[in-house]
């Protein structure tokens, strides 16, 4: 009796153990992948939104004003600038996107803007990590021009934003001394729908 009693809860346990085992692992918080941070800077900075599940992320490291003048100074005019004051400006998509005039497939890239006087382009290019500290135009995705408004007052820290405008939708805005310049994007839809 002892014996069949034993057995039974035996098999009990191994019952149990086996429908835990096939429980789903809980979800872990989603972070930007590593390949899309900025290289161990403590004090970079992210700004996400989701589509559908997908997240769209930039990380960056926010440079200063710090008594400069900016563009048309440290900035020079009719130069690349990679933003990030201690490595370049990441993005990570999950899905793709159009930026006005050109696909951007899922992955990482790097953000670099074209700074004029009176207009401004934005560059995802290809290459990212350490190489990506020296810009390689033969590795663009594309180039868009962004839309230039003033600040209504000056901005210290260089600021980049991404703000959701509609469910599929949203702006890019880098936002620094007196500018703000601005990219609107949108879910490739028919990317994402895999029914078409």
């Amino acid at each position: 009796m002892l014996k069949s009693g034993l057995t039974c809860a035996v098999a009990v346990l191994c019952l149990t153990a086996a429908a835990f085992s096939q429980q789903p692992a809980a979800k872990k918080a989603r972070t930007v992948p590593a390949a899309a941070a900025v290289a161990a800077v403590a004090d970079s900075e992210q700004t996400f939104i989701m589509f559908e599940g997908n997240m769209l992320a930039v990380r960056y490291s926010p440079p200063a004003m710090k008594g400069r003048k900016i563009f048309g100074g440290a900035v020079p005019y009719g130069q690349v600038w990679r933003i990030g004051e201690k490595g370049p400006v990441t993005l990570h998509a999950e899905a793709d996107m159009q930026f006005n005039g050109f696909s951007l497939f899922k992955g990482d890239y790097t953000v670099y803007v074209l700074v004029d006087a009176d207009s401004w382009q934005l560059i995802l290019n290809r290459q990212t990590g350490a190489k990506a500290a020296v810009y390689d135009p033969k590795l663009d995705m594309g180039r868009v021009k962004m839309t230039l408004a003033k600040a209504p007052a000056p901005i210290e820290t260089c600021k980049i934003t991404l703000t959701k405008t509609a469910d599929l939708a949203g702006k890019l805005e880098v936002a620094w001394e007196n500018t703000v310049a601005s990219i609107p994007f949108y879910l490739d839809r028919v990317a994402v729908d895999k029914e078409w």
